[in-house]
């Protein structure tokens, strides 16, 4: 875990706690259905955490359980996601592949295209 503060316009960065991926028993994303971006690590004791944004949230659930799948092989449960967005194969995931920008490319272009068959008086 990071403390991150600001001294003038120097960031500074500051490792309060380590943690090893093989205590890690569980993260609770606390509610599915709610986009919020608290979250628990159960290891020997659970810790509350705060990230960023729910994206950046479901972005370091992927993280930590792509590393397991690597390296660790453990039973790693992740409870309380969204499964459509902890998969990386789904078409909503936020991924360079992401479906929703595609989408909107699609979109803009066909507007393009309409707008320019129009005629204007």
């Amino acid at each position: 875990m990071v403390k991150h503060w600001r001294v003038d316009r120097e960031e500074k960065y500051e490792i309060v706690e380590k943690w090893f991926l093989k205590d890690l028993e569980m993260i609770d994303g606390i509610e599915a259905d709610t986009d919020i971006p608290y979250f628990d690590m159960h290891f020997h004791k659970v810790y509350n955490m705060e990230a960023f944004s729910c994206a950046s949230k479901y972005t370091f659930a992927r993280t930590l359980n792509k590393l397991n799948a690597m390296y660790l092989k453990k039973d790693f449960k992740i409870v309380n996601f969204d499964d459509t967005y902890l998969n990386e194969d789904s078409m909503w995931s936020s991924s360079s592949r992401d479906f929703l920008i595609v989408m909107r490319v699609c979109f803009f272009a066909s507007n393009l295209l309409c707008l320019s068959l129009c005629r204007f008086s």
